[in-house]
């Protein structure tokens, strides 16, 4: 059975008290907002809140540091490549390729690290350097753990070699003997600097035996009486038989060497041959893994793990992986001596070295303050194939589960939540409808921020919210008056009744403006012109404009007639096209023929038909109109279908006839 986690930790806020007051909140994609209630638990009278804020908590603080968005940009393309990498790797190149991918991760932690380094010395507040200084051993963790598991977990070191390994491990995070050294060396007289002993013992400690050498040299120059003493011991340190990467011996010649130089050792030792010079006895009881002596230099070596590879080092240098564990514990028992509990960083490394993988993630989950680091390395071991087995109760498995939680906290963030879209994609079971649910809550602020919204969901055939994302930004652009940004918008969500009520406004602003707005807009629609009736009528009604701007009236009359006789223009819209014909009858030429104006004249009788009221806007239009066309006493029927009705002189001041058009 699965096992359940216990109950979280309570935090804290300052300046809240729910004792005496009332709380209430309300959860948002990637924070919650909590503020005091007007109701007083002790005292019902009072109504007023003591505390009037509005806190807001957020589950992920990290993705807003402008430093450690260089970490989480750099891993995702990372981790990008490596999903693509997938379909390619495989044998023999898939280990390096792994591997190689594990060092890309630690390289960004640790150029993060350096650089976040450098902002907490530059700080001029002490608060401010304190919180990056924090942030930096974070980052050092992160990597230390990392290490570790690209040591134990992807490289899989076999004996000989695994030490090595932790070797170089331990010398990369355990740095402060490179200061050590630059201030020796820098002295006058190295071997008489009150640190030079503590110099070389942290070089033997480290296995770095060449360095330590060259030490004892300065200090054969400088004292004759110890020059034999250092000469001896330096030979026993270059006889120390190592397995080295190109070295083709076995673990057995290994052993049978390594335990002659013991041998060695213990006999000069024995024979008292360093007992002249105390602190090169130590060092040769250090050569010889005495754990009392070792522990004497706790100071020296910091933590427990430097004491464990330094006891492996020179006690069992060809220690087994499934060995590890036992000198872990006991390393970190005897270091700490019951003086003090582990840390979390303990109890994450020894899971490390139990090789309990599902442990040293789940120790991260809760020792870390973000889910960067847990979601890119589980997604790594996944890719090892250590991670298929294990499937939460809930219904996803754990590479999913922390990439869904990652990349929700990215989407808290105004610009990384591009970088989440991509951890989505990649979460077979739940990455899409949690991407669904994510994008709809993205703030569309700028147009050009509401482009990316919709170039991604229209990659991804995400239909309903291309949708309702093109009806927000039409809605909006409406507000704002931006008739042409509404109907684009309309259009790109396919919404027809929508687009015809922002097609009715194009019509009314015309009614009153006398011209359109947006006309490359207008006179590019296309197919999209089919999307409603309404659209169609504006569309073929800006066609009218422009043939008639053109001089080509016959096509023009042709086309304002089919708009009424189709009944595809609005009735409210009729007075303006009868309006429109009567510039056209004006011409000397005949452009309507006998047909085409007893439709103009049933049209006319239709709408004066509804018999607006006195004060409506086109009462006294089609009152104008109704005089001209269709009064017996002006325009007789019998005229009306001969040709020289044609040439009847109307005369309407109000609509004279111009070269762009009839208005």
């Amino acid at each position: 059975m699965e096992e359940l986690d216990c109950e979280p930790a309570v935090t804290w806020i300052p300046g809240v008290n729910s004792k005496k007051k009332q709380m209430c909140f309300d959860w948002g994609p990637g924070e919650m907002l909590l503020c005091e209630t007007s109701f007083n638990k002790t005292d019902k009278s009072e109504k007023v809140p003591s505390c009037p804020f509005i806190y807001i908590i957020r589950k992920d603080v990290d993705v807003y540091s402008q430093i450690l968005r260089k970490l989480f940009n750099e891993s995702h393309g990372i981790f990008v490549g490596l999903q693509r990498l997938e379909e390619e790797l495989s044998g023999k190149s898939r280990k390096a390729q792994l591997v190689r991918v594990s060092k890309n991760y630690r390289s960004v932690i640790r150029a993060c690290m350096e650089e976040m380094h450098q902002v907490a010395i530059a700080a001029k507040d002490p608060a401010s350097g304190r919180q990056f200084s924090s942030q930096v051993s974070i980052l050092s963790a992160m990597e230390l753990i990392w290490n570790l598991c690209e040591i134990l977990f992807i490289e899989v070191a076999p004996a000989g070699p695994l030490l090595l390994h932790l070797l170089d491990w331990v010398r990369l995070h355990v740095c402060e003997v490179d200061s050590l050294s630059a201030d020796v060396l820098g002295s006058d007289h190295p071997s008489k600097h009150e640190s030079f002993w503590n110099l070389v013992t942290v070089l033997v400690l480290q296995g770095r035996l060449d360095e330590a050498r060259q030490m004892l040299s300065k200090e054969a120059d400088a004292s004759p009486s110890s020059a034999g003493m250092c000469r001896v011991l330096g030979d026993l340190m270059r006889t120390m038989p190592i397995l080295s990467p190109g070295n083709t011996q076995t673990l057995t010649e290994l052993e049978l060497k390594w335990q002659h130089w013991r041998e060695e050792c213990e006999r000069h030792l024995q024979d008292n041959t360093f007992a002249a010079n105390p602190h090169l006895e130590s060092l040769c009881k250090i050569m010889l893994g005495d754990e009392a002596t070792l522990l004497e230099q706790k100071e020296l070596m910091s933590n427990w793990y430097h004491f464990l590879v330094t006891r492996l080092l020179y006690s069992n240098p060809t220690v087994k992986p499934t060995d590890l564990h036992l000198y872990a514990q006991s390393s970190l028992d005897m270091f700490l001596g019951g003086e003090s509990s582990p840390e979390p960083l303990d109890n994450i490394l020894m899971a490390a070295f139990e090789f309990d993988i599902h442990q040293v993630i789940k120790e991260c989950s809760i020792a870390l303050s973000n889910w960067w680091f847990v979601a890119h390395l589980t997604d790594l071991l996944d890719h090892c194939r250590l991670l298929q087995s294990h499937n939460l109760y809930f219904g996803s498995n754990m590479r999913e589960f922390l990439l869904l939680e990652y990349a929700s906290g990215l989407f808290a963030h105004h610009s990384l939540w591009q970088l989440g879209v991509d951890y989505f994609d990649y979460c077979p079971e739940l990455g899409r409808v949690s991407l669904e649910l994510h994008i709809e809550r993205i703030p569309l602020n700028t147009e050009q921020k509401a482009l990316k919204v919709l170039r991604i969901c229209e990659q991804r055939q995400m239909t309903e919210q291309v949708g309702s994302i093109c009806k927000i930004l039409a809605m909006k652009a409406v507000r704002n008056n931006r008739l042409g940004s509404a109907l684009s918008w309309s259009i790109r969500a396919k919404d027809a009744a929508f687009a015809t009520l922002v097609s009715d406004r194009f019509l009314r602003d015309y009614c009153e403006r006398g011209c359109f707005s947006d006309l490359d807009l207008i006179d590019n629609l296309g197919p999209a012109m089919m999307l409603s009736d309404r659209l169609t009528f504006l569309g073929k009604y800006r066609e009218f404009h422009r043939l008639y701007g053109e001089k080509r009236f016959g096509d023009a009359a042709s086309l304002l007639l089919s708009l009424m006789t189709s009944q595809i223009a609005p009735r409210s819209f009729w007075m303006t096209l009868l309006t429109d014909a009567l510039p056209l009858l004006e011409q000397k030429q005949v452009i309507f023929s006998a047909e085409q104006t007893y439709e103009l004249m049933r049209c006319l009788e239709d709408l004066a038909s509804r018999r607006p009221e006195c004060g409506e806007p086109d009462a006294q239009r089609l009152q104008v109109i109704s005089n001209s066309w269709g009064d017996d006493s002006v325009l007789k029927w019998e005229d009306f279908l001969s040709q020289d009705f044609f040439h009847y002189p109307v005369i309407l001041k109000h609509y004279p006839l111009t070269d762009s058009g009839p208005f």
